[in-house]
């Protein structure tokens, strides 16, 4: 049965270079996909667009393109990345522009557009799923709106012999889907392939994680050569099942462990898993070991898709003020709690406006609470005072006076840091897929 090689080579937007270079030179891989965005990545992202029409795509595109595209095109690999962020097509004529220099005349490079629907969302009225209100509630606070699109654009930008395509926003696992539908010729109903291929994508969407990264616990699951970790291949057939591996001799593994916590991630429900193109339901799924860092999967159905599309939304949140000094020694943990004190009293004495804030011991009580902090005397503890306030300037007053604690608090302070920055959040609403207005530009360099 005819297979296609799916390469993993990148599962954010700040991932590792080197893996995705391993996959391209030994991995005899025909796609590699970059999968680089998330909910607030493509918020920040309008923003950086805002202060500059050129702007607004992945800042690793460059470094990724420079160090794949030539190796790419000597092994017959395409590339399919959402890399484009906010602004696909910038990045194709930057992706163009890179080609040019390193000699490859003649690469095709497609932008897929479409998923923005910021001029949709305001005309409308639609309910925000985390809250249950409005989007008319949020008023001018609202800076971007991105469709999940699916797969249908980047597969015909593929008919239409893309060498490269980027896009936008689009649901992950259709990075991956995409290709195998230009590859296999499969009907965008014919929904129990799709559920299949959706299955591969999300399995290899998050890179690392499924050959042994965010899975390591030492002592309970131990992976060895975590700094060297290979990235996954998928090698997916006509219908749709799929064999997970890695390069041979790179670091991490591919075991039934890592395959099943890679399945249930960010998965609310297995058997209704929301897609664009398709409702994945992976309640049949089984796994078989065929070997080391072989692992072979299959039993994935779909059913037909809702017709709506998830809307991520971008706004203007508030602004965090943050301040954070150490203290190490005999009593470090007594005189980082005065200085939480000291700091608490001052923002109350000067007035200070928060909506929120928090007091905190890192390494102590800052995740779960004091409740759960160890009775063992730390050595050394780092303070960190945070708070929600409504303007840039209110919040950083907070971080100016954990500052003042150099002179002004307990003894022995050190490594005072502080920052004000605006803080952008993300909503979600559903709009109908019929209301997105997906297009392809191609360029060639």
């Amino acid at each position: 049965m005819r297979t296609v090689r799916l390469g993993a080579g990148a599962g954010y937007a700040g991932d590792r270079i080197e893996p995705a270079i391993e996959l391209v030179e030994h991995g005899a891989l025909d796609y590699l996909v970059f999968e680089c965005l998330a909910e607030r990545t493509i918020a920040l992202a309008q923003q950086a667009r805002l202060r500059d029409p050129a702007a607004g795509y992945d800042p690793l595109l460059e470094a990724r393109m420079r160090a794949v595209l030539a190796p790419c095109r000597r092994n017959g690999t395409r590339i399919v990345t959402n890399m484009g962020a906010a602004n696909p097509l910038a990045a194709a004529e930057r992706t163009r522009a890179i080609a040019r220099d390193l000699g490859l005349s003649g690469l095709k490079v497609a932008a897929v557009t479409g998923d923005d629907m910021l001029a949709v969302l305001g005309a409308g009225d639609d309910e925000i799923l985390e809250t249950g209100g409005r989007v008319r509630d949020l008023g001018n606070r609202v800076i971007s709106a991105n469709a999940y699109l699916g797969a249908g654009p980047i597969a015909e930008a593929l008919r239409q012999g893309a060498d490269v395509v980027i896009t936008g926003r689009v649901g992950d696992p259709a990075l991956f889907l995409a290709p195998l539908i230009h590859a296999f010729g499969w009907a965008m109903d014919d929904w129990d392939r799709l559920g299949r291929g959706t299955l591969a994508g999300h399995l290899l969407e998050c890179a690392g994680q499924i050959t042994g990264g965010y899975f390591a616990d030492p002592g309970v699951k131990d992976v060895a050569d975590l700094a060297r970790l290979g990235f996954p291949i998928g090698i997916v057939d006509e219908d749709g099942g799929i064999e997970i591996t890695k390069v041979p001799g790179s670091g991490g593994q591919v075991t039934l462990a890592t395959c099943k916590e890679q399945l249930l991630y960010e998965v609310h429900d297995p058997a209704r898993y929301l897609q664009p193109d398709v409702v994945a339901d992976f309640s049949g799924v089984t796994m078989e070991a065929l070997g080391p860092d072989r692992v072979r999967v299959t039993g994935g159905r779909g059913l037909p898709a809702t017709g709506l599309l998830k809307v991520s939304v971008g706004l203007i949140d508030s602004y965090i003020g943050e301040g954070q000094i150490s203290y190490a020694g005999p009593g470090a943990a007594a005189r980082g709690r005065l200085a939480l004190d000291i700091v608490r009293e001052r923002l109350r004495l000067t007035g200070v406006q928060a909506s929120e804030l928090r007091f905190d011991l890192i390494g102590v009580d800052a995740l779960h609470g004091a409740r759960l902090a160890g009775e063992a005397e730390p050595y050394e503890v780092r303070i960190r005072v945070a708070g929600r306030c409504d303007s840039l300037a209110e919040a950083a007053r907070i971080g100016n006076e954990v500052e003042t604690l150099y002179t002004n608090g307990p003894a022995g302070g050190g490594g005072a840091w502080k920052s004000a920055r605006e803080v952008v959040g993300v909503l979600s609403v559903l709009m109908p897929a019929a209301l997105a207005r997906p297009g392809i530009r191609m360029i060639v360099a």
